[in-house]
């Protein structure tokens, strides 16, 4: 299965793939209407210690603690893409908790949010892979 690796290396730290992301999740056709004054949301973030920058996002594990974890099992796996049923989410933060990337987190809408590689709104890759100009971003299989 492919999954979203970052190449720390090349990584700038310049933040556009959080704003893709944040875009490609919005649901608006302008990516200005999209993203002007407003918080951005993105399932990816860009931490940075020291010099080295890199994208924390989520790894879709092959035995995810998240889906383990969830009480309400909103949290499943279907092909290899771990998804999130918000309808079903209680909000218990024992995701958070039992993940060890730290990939999830709460959305706007007060349910839990992370990376589902771009699977639910009909992307060809990962929006984070096409606003990275560096591309330290990839999405490939290994």
């Amino acid at each position: 299965m492919k999954r979203i690796y970052v190449n720390e290396m090349w990584c700038l730290g310049c933040h556009l793939c959080e704003y893709y992301c944040a875009y490609a999740n919005s649901g608006i056709k302008d990516m200005v209407k999209a993203l002007k004054d407003k918080q951005i949301r993105s399932r990816i973030t860009v931490e940075q210690k020291g010099t080295i920058s890199f994208a924390v996002n989520c790894r879709h594990c092959t035995e995810p603690l998240c889906v383990k974890s969830c009480i309400a099992g909103a949290i499943t796996s279907k092909d290899g893409v771990i998804v999130i049923d918000q309808s079903r989410c209680v909000l218990c933060y024992s995701c958070i908790m039992a993940c060890p990337y730290g990939a999830l987190m709460p959305s706007t809408e007060g349910v839990m949010q992370k990376c589902e590689l771009c699977t639910t709104n009909s992307q060809e890759q990962p929006a984070c892979i096409q606003g990275c100009p560096n591309k330290a971003i990839v999405f490939e299989e290994r």
